[in-house]
């Protein structure tokens, strides 16, 4: 799936991922390849994001909110 991760600055992440793990204001989930459509808002804690090729990238965020659709998954954080 695509991925995009943008802060009010800049793009930090731009590309292909299996796996996006995100702390949500109910706790935290993950979403893969197919995932229902879905807009939530994330609290502060750790994205974690498993790349196409398996390796692993962790940012650290304040809050934020989260749109997948179509397998296309934008990540709006502070």
């Amino acid at each position: 799936m695509n991925l995009q991760i943008v802060t009010p600055d800049s793009s930090i992440f731009d590309g292909e991922a299996s796996l996006v793990k995100l702390p949500g204001i109910d706790g935290s989930f993950e979403v893969l390849e197919n995932h229902a459509p879905i807009i939530s808002v994330l609290q502060k804690g750790e994205l974690k994001v498993i790349k196409a090729d398996k390796s692993e990238v962790f940012f650290p965020i304040k809050g934020g909110v989260v749109e997948v659709l179509n397998n296309k998954v934008l990540i709006l954080i502070q």
